[in-house]
């Protein structure tokens, strides 16, 4: 009896290694691209990452591109590595399980370091997608206990956790050693993720950026759609993907699959940023030589510049064609032209609907009281795109006089 259920076992064994051999014979097939999603459903976004799974089901892997997610559920005591496959059953996900973990901490950072390096290994391809979906506050959020604290995209209730922008920075940086070359596309299928400060920190391992500057609906982003026209795309460059995305997501709001709800998306060439933090440099050094009447007008108009969620990250476009109107001087009209064609080249692709029709695709933190400013700059001063531009002491001499007031 025992020599029966041992031969049976052992029999089990080989089948199983079989299996385990045949798929990662499969998956390690270089396809086109890889689409990796990090899936962060511990939170009360839950309900919308089954929907999303699902719509990816529409269209599911395919000759060119792997669709793999690390799916984080809230009502799931496991996380599961995901193949995504098409499936036509709407009431549920069936994608097979190619990994399940205990439950994971998806705001650790390790954790999306680890995911991604597990995508590459089993599912090669000559271009990657990352895509971060989950909460998202750009660089800076105010925690619970009203102290500032770099609690940036990834909330995960379990833990407490998120990942931080510098962190996120760094997790690019190891995935473009994993990869061999620069991430392909970066994207935040959460809110307020467009900003330069935030992108400023992948600038050297991610190609291309997408993001929304204002808040995203639950919903996010609309997967099928998206997924049908990559698909439909031959041989999709990275500029084309990233472009496919901001398309998509707004006209899913703009009368399409999720209605009508006013939002924005905008698509980066990381390898423009250069240019663009030069020019800010530039202006932020004349900003230091002007007089209280002239500060005056830089901080109006940064109040009036089109604003987000937070009243601190305004639309760069917009602020400098409020800056041009200020008429501050000859010096500042000159960078306001110089921002503009950087600006121009940096973001290849916005779309907005009638709210923000004055955006032009990338925010940044321009707060207009000396408490804001005082609140969050030693935070800002780890950042990239501060060591860079040194922003952060251009807003401190232009809001010496402004009001302590929170804005």
């Amino acid at each position: 009896m025992r020599m029966r259920i041992a031969a049976k076992l052992f029999q089990g064994l080989v089948l199983a290694l079989a299996i385990v051999v045949s798929s990662s014979a499969s998956a390690a097939v270089e396809k086109e691209w890889t689409f990796m999603v990090f899936l962060n459903g511990n939170n009360n976004l839950d309900r919308f990452g089954t929907t999303n799974l699902k719509q990816m089901e529409t269209v599911g892997s395919t000759n060119d591109l792997n669709i793999v997610v690390q799916w984080a559920s809230e009502a799931a005591s496991t996380t599961k590595r995901l193949l995504v496959q098409k499936s036509s059953d709407p009431s549920k996900v069936t994608s097979p399980i190619v990994q399940e973990l205990p439950r994971v901490d998806m705001g650790d950072v390790n954790s999306l370091n680890d995911f991604v390096k597990w995508t590459v290994q089993n599912y090669p391809a000559k271009h990657y997608f990352i895509d971060m979906w989950n909460h998202g506050a750009g660089w800076h959020r105010t925690g619970r206990d009203n102290m500032v604290k770099p609690f940036d995209i990834s909330f995960d209730d379990f833990t407490n956790h998120s990942i931080t922008t510098v962190q996120l920075g760094e997790a690019m940086a190891e995935a473009a050693k994993v990869i061999g070359h620069k991430v392909d596309v970066y994207g935040s299928d959460a809110c307020l993720m467009a900003m330069v400060e935030v992108a400023a920190e992948m600038k050297d391992s991610v190609a291309y950026y997408v993001g929304s500057e204002e808040l995203e609906p639950g919903a996010g982003w609309p997967y099928d759609t998206i997924l049908a026209d990559w698909n439909a795309l031959s041989e999709a460059t990275p500029a084309e993907v990233s472009k496919v995305v901001t398309k998509d997501y707004t006209a899913s709001y703009n009368g399409g699959s999720n209605g009508n709800q006013d939002v924005t998306f905008s698509a980066f060439d990381l390898s423009k940023l250069d240019k663009f933090q030069a020019s800010i440099q530039a202006l932020g050094q004349s900003f230091m030589k002007l007089d209280v009447t002239a500060r005056k007008k830089i901080t109006e108009s940064f109040k009036s510049a089109q604003g987000f969620y937070y009243d601190d990250y305004k639309d760069v476009g917009d602020f400098i064609d409020v800056l041009e109107k200020a008429n501050v001087n000859a010096t500042i009209r000159g960078h306001v032209v110089d921002i503009r064609a950087a600006l121009g080249e940096f973001v290849i692709a916005n779309s907005d609907t009638d709210m923000y029709a004055k955006a032009k695709g990338a925010a940044m933190w321009m707060p207009s009281s000396s408490y804001t400013y005082k609140n969050y700059s030693e935070l800002y001063k780890t950042l990239d795109f501060q060591t860079t531009t040194d922003w952060s002491s251009a807003l401190a001499y232009v809001l010496q006089d402004a009001p302590a007031d929170r804005n």
